[in-house]
């Protein structure tokens, strides 16, 4: 869209470390349903391919522009963005000068999780709607700030937790809520995925083609190393979360709507490193009990890297308990119910699936995330949204949770009203990153 409808303030040029800040005035727009949208993807390695093919797939919505700190990375999406949809595509390393453009109406945010609060601050502040790839935070304080950017400049904002957005699976909340399998006291995530040794490559000089400073960005700048560029940062906590905070946000994320709780008050883990002797930081295997005594709900969590069971048949998924019986989500778009001691098999539903409810895959999944988003943007009505920014908030803070009991190595006591452990200053160090000057998180309060 035109300046007209998209203004901010920069604060110093963008070829040196700069901030963007908060507009004076943030209009929210309405945009007709024949009014095309403009949109950047940034962070184009691994979801953010999936991030285009959703947007691409809208209608009147046209991706733009490309964003990532690896030129070549660019060049070669520019090229299958030509032969996929025939349009051309502009690239542009520097995040800083997407959100400046004003032609662009809507940030999508695939990159590592150290950018996705900044930037999705910085696209408030400049006017601009937000889908998010999952976690939304890298740390506890990150989450509020997000919430309270997007209510500051009534922004919309969407968690990518595409689950949300699959019938078969609102079909499940829908039977925990109405007691199909009786009082539901506990939710258990899943997160078995085949996650090899990463080896450790040490230091190397830098490649030419990736702006390695943009890359880093809040984070503390190490030398380069390809133990981090471009998918394994997600095993260091500078710059991911561990695997509860990666494929996991999306279990926590289901834990927390079907137990209809919020944070817990005391948080157990442990965990390690039990198979490669390589260059990951976080645990391999971690097992995080999260425990809400007055609502009389507890959530088990564990995340297994390697050779392992399934359980009810699932490796990425979740399972409720009831005094009545189980619900069974597999994966993001299935389910089945057990009832009773013998087991008998109940309801079930899946998303296209021939055994369940026949309901229509292309509902849920990215692109019908993605057009639920769009539909909120077009009326600017957060109510819509399936998978709004406090969800972000609260799936990313669980995993942030079981991660700080882990480091701390001990239960911890939370205070939920107050987003902070109760007498226990170590753990309270790890609620927020330490950034790099240019950086910074904004406060939008």
């Amino acid at each position: 869209m035109k300046s007209s409808r998209r203004s901010f303030i920069k604060k110093t040029t963008l070829a040196g470390s700069a901030a963007i800040v908060a507009p004076t005035i943030v209009s929210a727009n309405v945009f007709g349903a024949n009014e095309r949208v403009n949109v950047a993807v940034l962070g184009i390695h691994g979801r953010g391919k999936s991030h285009i093919k959703g947007f691409m797939a809208q209608d009147n919505v046209q991706v733009t522009t490309l964003c990532d700190p690896d030129m070549n990375l660019l060049k070669e999406r520019q090229q299958s963005f030509k032969e996929t949809y025939n349009k051309d595509v502009a690239l542009e390393q520097d995040i800083r000068r997407v959100i400046a453009n004003d032609d662009i109406d809507i940030i999508s945010l695939a990159t590592p999780n150290h950018w996705h609060a900044l930037a999705t601050i910085w696209a408030c502040q400049a006017g601009k709607d937000v889908y998010v790839e999952k976690p939304g935070s890298h740390n506890i304080w990150e989450g509020r700030k997000m919430v309270e950017a997007a209510n500051k400049y009534n922004r919309i904002v969407q968690h990518g937790v595409q689950l949300r957005s699959s019938p078969a699976v609102n079909e499940a909340i829908g039977l925990l809520r109405d007691g199909y399998i009786g009082r539901v006291y506990m939710a258990r995530g899943l997160v078995f995925r085949w996650r090899p040794s990463i080896g450790d490559k040490g230091f190397s000089p830098k490649p030419d083609h990736i702006n390695y400073d943009l890359w880093t960005g809040p984070a503390p700048k190490v030398p380069f190393t390809e133990n981090l560029v471009h998918y394994n940062w997600h095993w260091h906590w500078d710059y991911g979360n561990g695997d509860v905070g990666n494929q996991g946000i999306h279990e926590t994320d289901l834990c927390m709507w079907g137990l209809d709780v919020g944070f817990p008050t005391q948080i157990t883990s442990m965990g390690g490193k039990f198979l490669w002797d390589d260059s990951k930081e976080v645990p391999e295997v971690l097992t995080s009990v999260y425990n809400y005594p007055e609502e009389n709900k507890i959530i088990q969590f564990e995340v297994r890297p390697w050779c392992t069971n399934t359980e009810e048949g699932v490796t990425v998924g979740n399972i409720f308990y009831g005094d009545k019986g189980i619900l069974v989500v597999d994966g993001y778009d299935k389910y089945k119910t057990y009832l009773g001691k013998d087991r008998k098999p109940g309801k079930s539903g899946e998303d296209g699936g021939p055994s369940g409810t026949g309901m229509d895959r292309g509902a849920g999944g990215t692109d019908g995330h993605i057009a639920n988003f769009m539909e909120a943007v077009r009326k600017q009505d957060k109510s819509i949204l399936n998978g709004p920014v406090e969800t972000a908030h609260l799936s990313s803070g669980l995993a942030h949770l079981g991660n700080i009991a882990y480091r701390t190595g001990r239960v911890l006591e939370f205070d939920p009203s107050k987003e902070r452990f109760v007498n226990d200053p170590e753990a309270n160090t790890y609620l927020k990153g330490h950034y790099r000057k240019g950086f910074e998180i904004p406060e939008v309060v």
